[in-house]
């Protein structure tokens, strides 16, 4: 595995917090990540602790408000499920209950079975043969992985499968 080497290592706030500053600078951080980061540029746990609570006193970090983005970002842009933004929040750091608020206000502003739909889409337009059984099973996997309920998954699949017969149903 490729390694880095160490770190230099700092002793002043001011050093440790203009290493926070520019990476939250490059995107946002929950408290956990933030307490790691700074901790491979210093054993001193008290530095640790003064920066983390400069950062928080200044509201630059904020694991409530971190998840909000995160889960609005997910779901909108890459069209992820509610599970696979749970686990990668989890993942980060962040708390069960502020998971659980950031997954429910991403709810609420997106259509999950729509966002199912896209995904289904996009996989059937990129394949551009038949639609088989493994075929499905492919999409199927997919979609479990991206974090979608398998319940609605089975629902968006089936009523692909309906769409694409009703020759069939009408000549019956």
């Amino acid at each position: 595995m490729f390694s880095r080497g160490r770190s230099r290592q700092l002793e002043t706030e001011q050093e440790l917090y203009d290493i926070a500053l520019r990476a939250l600078t490059r995107r946002a951080h929950s408290v956990v990540e933030m307490q790691r980061k700074l901790r491979r540029y210093t054993p001193n746990e008290l530095l640790v602790r003064v920066v983390m609570a400069r950062l928080k006193e200044r509201g630059l970090l904020d694991d409530a408000r971190y998840a909000q983005q995160f889960a609005r970002n997910r779901a909108q842009s890459r069209k992820q499920g509610q599970y696979r933004i749970a686990r990668e929040l989890r993942a980060r750091g962040v708390a069960e209950a502020d998971i659980s608020s950031a997954i429910a206000a991403s709810a609420a502003d997106s259509d999950p079975a729509a966002l199912v739909r896209q995904r289904i889409q996009r996989k059937l337009k990129s394949s551009g043969r038949e639609v088989g059984e493994k075929q499905i099973a492919r999409i199927y996997g997919s979609l479990l992985r991206a974090g979608f309920p398998a319940d609605l998954i089975r629902r968006e699949l089936k009523s692909l499968n309906r769409k694409a017969l009703p020759a069939e149903t009408e000549s019956e």
